[in-house]
């Protein structure tokens, strides 16, 4: 049985939209891209998953994934729309240095290269961070670990 984080025991349910790419990957493996949100079936099956958990479950759902493309996520925000979810998109900001020692730190990240694709896009998310801010709800979280950042998100929702 896998540990709850922070923000899903004081929110929701959790669903990790990289698991959708892990899922996918068998089957499109022969479609290269350079990562698996660039396959448009990535991004549709996000939104119909999150739709089907919320049909069969209700409640609340902590979707977490970073969509650092402004068009991806805007199909996803659009998606989701029409099938009648609620979004409060929420964007956990740290510091350069604090990201790179928490993803350098971070033991879950070992394997499968994880560790070096996170930090190889590091400039992609500051790339993205003009309208990841216009987008979401920026939650700075360079001074603070992740109870305190979750229950920042909590005191905003309700």
């Amino acid at each position: 049985m896998t540990q709850q984080s922070p923000l899903q025991t004081r929110l929701a349910r959790l669903f990790d939209a990289e698991q959708v790419g892990y899922m996918l990957r068998h089957v499109l493996d022969s479609v290269p891209v350079k990562n698996f949100q660039d396959w448009p079936p990535w991004r549709s099956l996000v939104v119909e998953t999150a739709a089907q958990v919320l049909d069969y479950l209700g409640g609340t759902l902590v979707v977490v994934q970073s969509v650092l493309v402004e068009g991806y996520w805007a199909e996803i925000r659009d998606g989701l729309g029409r099938a009648g979810i609620p979004v409060r998109h929420f964007v956990l900001h740290a510091d350069r240095e604090v990201m790179v020692r928490r993803i350098e730190a971070d033991d879950s990240l070992e394997s499968g290269g994880a560790r070096q694709w996170r930090l190889d896009h590091l400039a992609a998310y500051e790339g993205a961070r003009a309208w990841l801010g216009r987008e979401g709800e920026v939650v700075d979280t360079t001074r603070v670990g992740a109870p305190e950042a979750a229950r920042l998100i909590a005191s905003r929702v309700s």
